[in-house]
């Protein structure tokens, strides 16, 4: 039986590795993001949008599951953080998620097997210097998951994925040389980076009947940095 998925943030990176994934032929895929990805076919439906502005989407009338990819990576002392800094993060990791989901709970609710698939970081359960703007945007993501785990049960349930650094072009400018990313690789158990598939592979199994038992979780995908030392 097909499915009908809905991907925000889907023309690079984590999201775009996703609709790569499901674009199975057996799939219909509702891509929104600011710009059109690389993912293509008759199944593949683009919508460009901007999170942290009014938007209204275009659905199907049922949806299977909802995956909200949108991120930022703004490292800063504390010090020097602005409330802007903070907004910013806010609206693009959370309030964006938000929207998207308020938008799409009708259509989820139609499903017999829907899904919702968020992401965080690592940064939120393991303190790491320079991330309290974006662990705390995050921070949120993960109590509006398990919030709305326990509201939505038993039709839609609602997940997380918690990456460590990913090389993904978010995260262009923390690994411009080889010699960053070997130090970056470095700093997890396993000596080395996550990928957009690595992220996908576990937003994807969320998102399927393979994980039904499951909901209200933060599946870590950090190299280990979030347990190991």
């Amino acid at each position: 039986m097909s499915k009908n998925y809905l991907i925000i943030g889907a023309s690079s990176g984590i999201g775009q590795a996703l609709a790569r994934q499901l674009n199975n032929g057996t799939t219909q895929l509702y891509l929104a993001s600011r710009s059109q990805g690389e993912v293509n076919g008759e199944n593949v439906h683009y919508q460009e949008i901007d999170v942290t502005e009014d938007f209204e989407l275009d659905l199907p009338e049922a949806l299977d599951g909802l995956v909200y990819c949108p991120g930022t990576i703004n490292l800063k002392p504390f010090h020097r953080l602005k409330e802007e800094d903070f907004l910013h993060d806010f609206k693009v990791n959370h309030l964006g998620a938000v929207k998207v989901i308020q938008q799409a709970l009708k259509a989820l609710k139609k499903s017999e097997n829907a899904s919702i698939v968020l992401f965080s970081t690592v940064a939120v359960q393991t303190g790491l210097t320079f991330h309290s703007s974006v662990a705390s945007a995050k921070g949120a993501i993960e109590g509006l998951a398990r919030a709305l785990a326990a509201e939505l049960t038993p039709s839609i349930r609602v997940n997380v994925v918690a990456p460590s650094l990913t090389d993904t072009p978010l995260a262009d400018r923390l690994l411009s040389s080889d010699d960053k990313k070997k130090a970056n690789a470095e700093r997890h158990p396993l000596k080395s980076l996550g990928t957009a598939d690595d992220m996908a592979n576990a937003a994807k199994f969320l998102l399927t009947e393979e994980s039904r038992w499951m909901t209200g979780q933060v599946i870590s995908v950090d190299g280990g940095m979030g347990s190991l030392r």
